[in-house]
């Protein structure tokens, strides 16, 4: 699902009420064993993407109020390494919404299990999840209501961040056009 075939839904449904980013956020929590390490000795990328999905997720249908789908990860950004023993902490919430999508920031932070030290940012996150029908349909999602200067500044960030997903998605659709008007197969 896109923003745009999931926001083109037309308007029969009577204004939602907006909710406050706190009535969903979330924090995902997980020790991290040999089973989730690499042939490196650290934790798997995958693994991490697992958990950063899962708690946007909840918090995608927390604010739903529903079902909602994964529709795009625009970036997942790995800035420390996690290692067995590490207690990662993932920290979700919706920072903008359209009409049937919305944008979940993740924050991922580590610390180790046995230590007092603070946890560490290992990572972020953005994405989109699409709200969905019994019959996987869009549906559409309370607005999300930003209550601090760092959520209204989360929400500014977002819609930037949707601008430039459309833009990116028109300019290679227009390409792959021009392509097969030229007899190009792909």
């Amino acid at each position: 699902m896109t923003d745009q075939a999931t926001d083109a839904i037309p308007d029969i449904e009577p204004d939602i009420p907006g909710k406050p980013t706190s009535a969903s956020r979330t924090t995902l929590s997980h020790i991290m064993t040999h089973n989730d390490t690499n042939l490196l000795g650290t934790v798997h990328g995958g693994v991490i993407m697992k958990l950063v999905d899962d708690a946007a997720g909840a918090v995608a249908g927390r604010h739903s109020g529903g079902p909602a789908v994964t529709a795009s990860m625009d970036e997942m950004a790995f800035l420390e390494p996690v290692r067995v023993g590490d207690l990662v902490h993932v920290k979700a919430q919706v920072n903008w919404t359209g009409r049937t999508s919305m944008e979940v920031g993740v924050r991922v932070l580590a610390e180790r299990w046995n230590e007092s030290a603070p946890a560490t940012q290992v990572g972020s996150a953005y994405l989109v999840f699409a709200a969905v029908d019994a019959d996987g349909k869009p549906r559409r999602v309370p607005p999300v209501l930003p209550e601090t200067d760092r959520d209204r500044r989360r929400y500014q960030e977002a819609q930037i961040r949707r601008t430039h997903r459309l833009a990116r998605r028109r300019a290679i659709r227009e390409l792959r056009e021009k392509r097969a008007a030229e007899g190009f197969e792909d």
